[in-house]
């Protein structure tokens, strides 16, 4: 609704694929808190959230969308820390670095679950997978097991004890909501354009909100 507005009202043409993802506008707004409209980024919570990490990229924004979940929402105070001051990112194990370097050390996505469940633990892929329908149907019982394999995996690894519940302790979060890393970009990128379209195309866009939230 808000393209065909824009095309109609202004004569340009635009197409989501279109929109550039380093408008350094569009992260301003984002970092003022003018979250209204926007798709998944308008509770108080995660307005607030934003407010303190000042989003400098559309991976930001998946990493928040994927964060503010039950479960991994522990996390987003260390992402925010992290992302803010590059000394304060650690690594509960040398491993780990690879898996979480591109998220400051904080365990984000999925899929950086079942990598460290490969690389730290020695699980099989189809083990992996087992885990992986473990988080995603949220199975307590299954992943109480999960977490005895992981450790004893890790520790056969020659990973200290300690460490290796450290590991899982990251790990455990996930068990109650956890988005994989694909689907997480896909929500921050159309949540970017949401927010591009509101700080270029403002009374387009929130016309656009208005018409399509009516009678709600």
């Amino acid at each position: 609704t808000a393209l065909d507005f824009i095309r109609e009202n202004r004569g340009v043409n635009l197409e989501p694929a279109g929109i550039p993802l380093d408008d350094a506008a569009t992260f301003d707004l984002l970092s003022s808190g003018r979250t209204v409209g926007l798709f998944q980024l308008e509770s108080s919570g995660m307005t607030r959230y934003l407010t303190e990490l000042k989003p400098t990229s559309v991976g930001d924004l998946a990493a928040m969308v994927s964060l503010y979940r039950p479960g991994p929402m522990a996390n987003v105070e260390s992402y925010i820390e992290a992302k803010r001051d590059k000394s304060k990112v650690r690594y509960v194990h040398p491993k780990l670095e690879p898996i979480l370097e591109e998220t400051y050390g904080v365990m984000v996505y999925q899929d950086q679950v079942l990598v460290a469940a490969r690389d730290l633990a020695g699980f099989s892929w189809p083990e992996i997978d087992v885990m992986r329908k473990a988080m995603g149907k949220k199975i307590a019982s299954e992943l109480r097991v999960q977490r005895e394999k992981f450790i004893d995996g890790a520790i056969s690894n020659g990973i200290d004890s300690d460490v290796a519940r450290r590991v899982y302790d990251l790990v455990e979060p996930f068990g109650g909501y956890g988005f994989n890393k694909a689907h997480a970009f896909f929500y921050g990128t159309v949540a970017y354009w949401t927010a591009s379209l509101k700080t270029n195309y403002p009374v387009e866009y929130m016309a656009s909100v208005f018409i399509t939230c009516s009678g709600d």
